[in-house]
């Protein structure tokens, strides 16, 4: 009987440390994947990041998108594989997309034990420009796409002095002001509010459409004076549009796009005034569609979105 006993002790000894040994063997490969998928995470970001900025000089300059990715993922980990890391592809336009490939090595700790010395992680990421169909932050001022520097040969054109009226349009009692708001009645937006989009634009996502005009000649208000003051030197997202139909505060652009202006100085005379400066190429808060924006017009406003 004692022998007997023995001899289940030692058995149950040596169940103990093989189960022992198990649990401490799952618990390292547990943290080690624990880390091998945070470093995974690091390279998606990584390869995100990148994507994102070098796609902000497309689709014009592969060249300098290639760089501009290169350098952002060196500062941030690095990984980027090196042949075929960087890539291009055209889903709208020719080169407007940009594909990132990161792999990095994990090593491993625990999982030594079992011959594991490192993981392989791989991360893809890919970033579009395109046409924004939606904007956000656009201020109120109309722009006319028969502008000579959106409209004329090989234009759009940047970069070239120019005025915009602030005055009448072409409607009776339509002025360059817009209502952005399209839950707001005709006629009932102030002088503060229109202030308001121009210092800080307007707060949402803005679809191409009809907006109306806002009637009188607000821009020699003082708040607005004040907010073109102030944004004097910086770029305002201005809409583009294409009919002007009905009368005073029932008239109506059609917006067909979005042009960035950087504002230089203001005019206010009467009924007449205008403001000075230059269009400009951006890469602007936007909504791209999913299926391009073919047939909408290109003013040089990008916007740059993770796609598949």
């Amino acid at each position: 009987m004692i022998a007997r006993l023995r001899n289940q002790s030692g058995q149950a000894l040596v169940v103990t440390l093989v189960f022992a040994t198990v649990m401490l063997g799952a618990a390292a490969l547990t943290l080690d994947v624990g880390s091998w998928y945070r470093e995974h995470r690091q390279a998606q970001t990584t390869a995100d990041a990148a994507a994102l900025a070098g796609a902000q000089s497309l689709p014009g300059n592969t060249a300098q998108a290639t760089a501009v990715t290169q350098d952002y993922a060196t500062k941030n980990g690095g990984g980027i594989d090196v042949t075929g890391g960087i890539v291009f592809r055209s889903d709208f336009a020719p080169n407007d997309t940009v594909i990132v490939k990161v792999t990095r090595t994990a090593p491993g700790f625990f999982s030594k034990i079992f011959g594991i010395d490192s993981a392989t992680v791989h991360a893809t990421a890919a970033a579009r420009t395109a046409v924004p169909l939606d904007a956000r932050y656009v201020a109120p001022i109309s722009v006319n796409k028969l502008h000579p520097l959106l409209s004329g040969p090989h234009c759009p054109c940047f970069n070239q002095e120019t005025t915009i009226p602030l005055g009448k349009t072409g409607a009776p009692g339509a002025f360059a002001l817009v209502n952005l708001d399209n839950n707001a009645a005709p006629g009932t937006i102030g002088a503060s509010t229109l202030a308001d989009w121009i210092t800080n634009g307007f707060n949402a996502y803005l679809p191409l459409g009809d907006y109306l005009s806002d009637p009188g000649a607000k821009w020699n208000d003082g708040p607005i004076q004040d907010a073109l003051q102030l944004r004097a030197n910086t770029d305002l997202l201005f809409p583009v549009y294409d009919t002007l139909t009905g009368s005073g505060s029932n008239a109506e652009y059609h917006v067909i796009g979005w042009v960035a202006f950087h504002l230089e100085s203001v005019t206010a005379t009467g009924t007449s005034g205008s403001i000075t400066g230059y269009f400009t190429s951006v890469i602007w808060d936007g909504i791209e569609s999913s299926t391009g924006s073919a047939g909408s017009p290109d003013f040089g406003v990008h916007s740059v979105a993770l796609v598949n």
